[in-house]
Order: C-alpha cells, then structure tokens, then sequence
C-alpha cells in the first residue's frame, strides 16, 4: 500500500449499480467546487460491449479501466482534489486506487439489493443491465475499517444521502 499523502482529498463514491453514485458524486463535486469524473466514462468500448448483453467483467477486463481511473485520481490530486464514482466493490480494487499514493475518501453508497432491482428496472439508457446486479452483489466486500471512508445509507430521501455524503467527504484526513 502507498504511504498516505498529504495534498487534495479524490472522493471516490462507490457503490453497486443504481446506488446513486453519479447524482451523488456530481452533486458532491458541485458543492466541494472540485473536477468531477463518472468512472462508467472511462470504461474501454470493449467493456462496455461484454457488460450490455449481461456478461460480467473479469479481474482482466478490469485492469484498464482500473489502470484509467487511478491516471485520474492522480491528476485530481495533483490538483484541487476531485470526485470520482466507481463500483469498486471489491476491497482489491478500492487498494489499487489507494495505491496511486492519493489522499483517497470512500464514500460507498449502501443499497438493499431489493432497492437496487426497482431502480435499474426503472433507468433508461445505461449500459449495465439488471441482470448483472447479482452478480455486483456477489462481488461487494464491504468498507474494512482500515479503509479510508464511510459507508451511508442510499435507500432515503435523495437530500439525505448527499448530505450526509458531504458530511462523510469533509472528514477530518486519518
């Protein structure tokens, strides 16, 4: 694991598909005046052509997107900071973007897989389908408590979820 680093804070919301992750992470941006970067956008065309008919990425089909997301972290750091909205649903991967030496904050959106399943029946246009959402539960290590972050309830009242989000993004650094 990379040292910790004092300098901007990246914010990397994190969460299962439908948590709220990009409404949260933009809004959070928003208020924290910080770039802000959908991680979907920076899946490779190849993943997102394997993941739209229902097959689930492996840890190989990861690697660049992955290797994509902490190039961004690291230019956010070495700027004002910044949001970044992720899956990173196994521990493995939230290490690989500590590991770009970052000031990272999790902040993982919980969601009941029931909540989970309404809202993705119910969006348009993403190139996740519903069928993959067990398998992103499958997937899903919790935040350790060694891990920078904190873990806040996404199944209320929208204001609720980003406030308390920004409340968990302005934590005092340990």
């Amino acid at each position: 694991m990379a040292a910790h680093v004092d300098g901007p804070r990246v914010v990397v919301v994190t969460g299962v598909s439908a948590s709220g992750k990009s409404t949260v992470g933009a809004w959070l941006a928003r208020e924290l005046g910080v770039p802000f970067q959908e991680g979907d956008d920076l899946h490779p065309a190849a993943n997102r052509a394997k993941m739209a008919p229902g097959h689930p990425l492996d840890d190989a089909d990861r690697r660049p997107w992955l290797d994509a997301l902490g190039r961004w972290i690291r230019t956010a750091a070495d700027g004002r900071g910044g949001v970044l909205t992720c899956s990173a649903l196994r521990r493995a991967y939230r290490d690989r973007l500590r590991d770009t030496g970052a000031d990272v904050w999790f902040v993982h959106l919980a969601l009941d897989p029931e909540v989970a399943a309404t809202r993705i029946a119910h969006r348009t246009g993403h190139f996740m389908p519903p069928a993959l959402l067990g398998t992103q539960y499958a997937d899903l290590d919790p935040l350790e408590p060694d891990e920078p972050g904190v873990t806040v309830d996404a199944s209320g009242d929208p204001a609720r979820v980003e406030a308390d989000a920004l409340r968990a993004a302005t934590q005092p650094r340990r």
